[in-house]
């Protein structure tokens, strides 16, 4: 799998279990070790029309004409969610994270 960045919207897709003698295993690992380079995840249950809102300003951050990276489209997005009063809360928006490759 050649993938730039892989996106796990949904509730806690970046948290994982200790297994005895393999360590952490969450499904962040699999998508790594197939050839993801970069991974955005959340490490909380997620708000669904939050979560909605954030991926809209992050795409609209990467894909549109600002062509940001996906770390700085990210940071982005969470900025935009947290100027608005209805997704202040950092509940909202602060459980998403990338992973891997930063640039």
């Amino acid at each position: 799998m050649k993938a730039d960045l892989v996106v796990l919207s949904g509730c806690r897709t970046g948290l994982g279990r200790e297994i005895r003698g393999e360590g952490l295993m969450a499904l962040s690992r699999g998508f790594l070790a197939a050839g993801a380079s970069r991974l955005v995840m959340s490490l909380w249950p997620v708000d669904d029309k939050a979560t909605a809102e954030l991926m809209a300003h992050f795409y609209r951050h990467m894909l549109g004409p600002e062509r940001l990276m996906p770390s700085a489209a990210l940071r982005a997005a969470k900025l935009e969610m947290r100027r608005q009063p209805r997704w202040r809360a950092p509940y909202f928006w602060a459980g998403f994270l990338l992973q891997g490759d930063w640039n």
